[in-house]
């Protein structure tokens, strides 16, 4: 890898500080579109699939395995998960989603709603996309320095933290929806559309294809979005407000601890 460019956030250590204050199971990742398939070329220590995949697959080899991968609509099965990272389908049999009646749905009409409910990215603007460890962001040059999104698999004890810090200051409320099948147009879908911060239950391929445990959510978005959550969360840990969070017991008189976590009088 070349040297990281000097004005590019300091991708490892963000990583690193997420790993170690959310207790991640997996390194968070980073995701970019690019215009052209002739720049992968340009990225140092590249992998390109072998074989056909889910982007389930292609997301997990690199949150598990640690890879780094670049994609092309050809390396994809099929056009749903073509169509979320806006690299084929979103035409009009896609829309019409066929395939997923009287499998997924009742009938092709609810097919079709669920199909126009999913946030993809609009198909045409790309040929490629790349997958990475977010800390290995950085070096890849040629504009490439940092990812569209950044993402991470958690726990929900652990995403509801991480949203406390999102909105420790600057504090908005926070709407996700759920599409059921292809939620990972909840997730890398809606976040590489809005660029907004997106949480998802992964779905079943997700965790079939892509290997996610029972018990992870999946967060998408911008990176200066984790530097902003980190730094609410070392303010909430000044607090005394931790992750894991230490259980109270659900038989004892509650004042004493409620007097540390509240204000008085708020309970």
């Amino acid at each position: 890898m070349t040297a990281a460019n000097p004005s590019t956030p300091n991708l490892a250590s963000l990583a690193d500080e997420l790993e170690r204050t959310l207790k991640l199971r997996t390194p968070p990742f980073g995701m970019k579109l690019l215009a052209s398939a002739e720049s992968l070329k340009a990225i140092p220590k590249l992998r390109r699939p072998q074989a056909v995949h889910t982007m389930d697959q292609i997301v997990a080899q690199a949150a598990r395995l640690g890879w780094t991968l670049g994609v092309t609509a050809g390396d994809l099965v099929g056009d749903q998960c073509r169509a979320v990272v806006g690299l084929g389908g979103q035409d009009a049999a896609w829309y019409a989603g066929q395939p997923m009646a009287g499998v997924w749905f009742a009938t092709v009409e609810d097919s079709a709603r669920h199909q126009a409910a999913m946030e993809v990215v609009p198909v045409g603007r790309h040929e490629a996309l790349v997958v990475a460890p977010l800390a290995k962001w950085g070096g890849f040059g040629a504009g490439q320095d940092e990812p569209d999104i950044a993402l991470f698999y958690a726990t929900p004890g652990a995403m509801i933290y991480f949203i406390n810090g999102l909105q420790w200051s600057g504090y908005q409320r926070f709407d996700w929806s759920v599409v059921g099948e292809s939620s990972c147009a909840d997730s890398w879908g809606r976040a590489l559309k809005t660029r907004q911060p997106s949480l998802s239950i992964p779905c079943f391929a997700e965790r079939r294809y892509g290997g996610v445990l029972d018990d992870e959510m999946l967060m998408a978005l911008p990176v200066a979005d984790i530097a902003r959550a980190l730094a609410g969360m070392r303010a909430l840990a000044k607090n005394g407000l931790r992750y894991p969070f230490a259980q109270y017991g659900i038989q004892q008189d509650v004042r004493a601890g409620m007097g540390v976590s509240y204000p008085k009088g708020s309970a």
